[in-house]
């Protein structure tokens, strides 16, 4: 590649984690270059949730403060998808869509990850509003209301137990799931779970509103929000050009870029932060987590700054 911008560090991903960290390394007068796409995932939600200073912010409004805060402190945005990566020494280079190429001493990925549904129609298109996965970010809002859970997976149950908090008509549709156990029959008889069979043809509405749960033999069943487990899959596709591997979260809950304590990837030089890292990341804990990779990636290059003074220092005028 051919590169003629070059930085302290390269951040993939103008999300939460992004903005976070580039705050934090101009603050320490790095030079930082923010490469973003524009597709947060948190895009179809009507507001941020347990975030403090900013509850029921949208999320577009947030990320416009953080890009403001970021750029106060000089940080560089380019605006577009990256589509290459490649180490050129002990460096990285990054290319854009349109072309525009950039390099970076280190590079942070902080590009999120792709929320993979139930082929079933209409969750998709009501996502983020009437259909939702955590009980933090949106669980408040589906309060006392009619909810249904899409079953695919342990996590299924999990998301019963939780918004059985949160309202007394809780239905379970078991859809994908494996039979359920007599412990675990008991458990929703106790709380009041109603099991539906069957698997879910599709989502129903009255052309604005979520209406109901359509299931393969014509039943429906009347809800007002629907809850369902994504799959959830870090966008590594750079990741992976440098030689790194996504692995499967623990829980099964989907794929995502392995890293120690301190953000560092398996990669040298590379180092993740929010949901590319932690699928289970919610907005605040994805900026802090930015904060603190930020700030180990300013400790490291602290100590390269000092090996090449070392170096320097030692050569004969």
């Amino acid at each position: 590649m051919n590169q003629n911008q070059q930085y302290d560090v390269v951040i993939i991903g103008g999300g939460p984690a992004g903005l976070a960290a580039a705050v934090a390394l101009a603050r320490s007068l790095r030079s930082v270059v923010v490469i973003d796409a524009g597709e947060p995932r948190n895009a179809p939600a009507h507001g941020v949730h347990n975030f403090l200073t900013r509850e029921g912010m949208p999320p577009a409004e947030v990320l416009a403060h953080g890009r403001r805060e970021a750029e106060g402190y000089g940080v560089t945005f380019l605006d577009g998808r990256a589509v290459e990566a490649a180490r050129e020494g002990n460096e990285f280079g990054v290319r854009i869509e349109d072309g525009t190429e950039v390099r970076g001493r280190r590079l942070l990925l902080t590009s999120g990850l792709i929320d993979e549904l139930p082929d079933v129609p209409g969750l998709q298109r009501f996502w983020g509003s009437s259909v939702l996965h955590c009980p933090y970010c949106h669980g408040w809002e589906a309060r006392g209301q009619r909810i249904g859970v899409v079953g695919r997976g342990a996590a299924s149950l999990h998301q019963v137990l939780l918004f059985r908090q949160l309202s007394d008509d809780v239905t379970l549709f078991v859809h994908e799931m494996e039979p359920l156990s007599d412990e675990q029959t008991e458990q929703l008889a106790a709380l009041g779970v109603q099991i539906i069979e069957g698997r879910v043809e599709r989502l129903s509405d009255d052309g604005e509103q979520l209406r109901g749960v359509v299931l393969a033999d014509g039943t429906e069943v009347e809800v007002d929000a629907v809850t369902v487990a994504p799959r959830f899959v870090a966008r590594g596709a750079l990741y992976e050009q440098l030689g790194g591997k996504l692995e499967p979260h623990p829980a099964g809950f989907g794929e995502l870029i392995p890293i120690d304590p301190s953000g560092r990837t398996q990669v040298d030089g590379v180092w993740a932060a929010g949901n590319a890292s932690d699928l289970g990341s919610m907005v605040v804990a994805a900026a802090g987590s930015g904060l603190t990779t930020a700030a180990q990636i300013n400790a490291d290059l602290a100590h390269e700054d000092t090996d090449l003074a070392v170096q320097r220092h030692r050569q004969p005028s």
